[in-house]
């Protein structure tokens, strides 16, 4: 089990290494851009956000964002591949265990959300100097936010059934919880209707636990935050094993 699933990996990991100029320095430059425009430009007049300053308020948010599009694109994209040129079905004849397939692909989309995630960070580091709270909270927020956005690629890339469907969930319902999350404001400041209703969006969990992180505030109770998390974690897993034993828009 451990060389099969080791191969997926491995075959996953070379696969986004190839063509890093795709998959790597593109999240590596719209950072960049984020921090000029919304960081350098209009950090200056908003001033602080939560007691911080707003350049280093948004950095979190901006991290985690590269690893929540990354680790999502890398397993659906792989995914839907796989069963576009008909290679899933090679896996699925062979003894493999279906967990161990799941494990596989997820495992790759995590190392993918890692690698782009610490090249932003260096990144930002070159330019901005600034301390870190809480290394332990960043490590477990990052691989638990790239294990559920993971998964919900690897779901979304079993109903796809053309190329069109992989971006629907990404430009319909990701980016807007993205922006909706927390990333560039704090909550605080919100209407108390869309403050509580925030408190429902996943992203804003993560968002603000890993601010807490970098940064030593948050509005939002920790261990809830991971405790949500694990939860939704759970059951994605749960749904996308089910998906992957029936063999939905797999099996024909």
């Amino acid at each position: 089990m451990w060389i099969i699933y080791k191969t997926i990996v491995i075959k996953e990991i070379l696969r986004f290494l190839r063509i890093w100029t795709q998959t790597i320095l593109p999240p590596i430059i719209t950072t960049l851009l984020y921090l000029l425009i919304f960081g350098g430009l209009m950090g200056e007049h908003i001033g602080s956000m939560q007691g911080v300053d707003y350049l280093y308020f948004i950095i979190p948010g901006i991290i985690l964002m590269t690893v929540i599009t990354s680790s999502y694109s890398n397993t659906v994209s792989s995914f839907f591949l796989a069963k576009f040129n008909h290679s899933i079905e090679e896996i699925l004849v062979s003894p493999t265990p279906y967990w161990v397939i799941l494990l596989g692909y997820v495992s790759g989309g995590v190392a993918r959300g890692f690698v782009v995630g610490i090249g932003v960070f260096f990144t930002v580091l070159f330019f901005i100097d600034f301390e870190i709270y809480s290394i332990s909270i960043i490590i477990i927020i990052s691989l638990l936010t790239a294990i559920l956005f993971s998964l919900a690629g690897f779901i979304n890339a079993v109903f796809a059934k053309s190329f069109d469907d992989i971006s629907i969930f990404q430009s319909f319902i990701l980016t807007p919880m993205i922006y909706l999350g927390g990333m560039f404001y704090s909550v605080e400041i919100l209407p108390e209707f869309w403050k509580n209703v925030s408190h429902f969006n996943p992203i804003y969990h993560m968002i603000d636990s890993f601010r807490l992180g970098f940064l030593g505030t948050s509005t939002s109770d920790l261990l809830i935050s991971i405790l949500a998390l694990l939860i939704i974690i759970t059951m994605l897993t749960i749904f996308a094993f089910y998906l992957l034993k029936k063999g939905v828009n797999i099996k024909t």
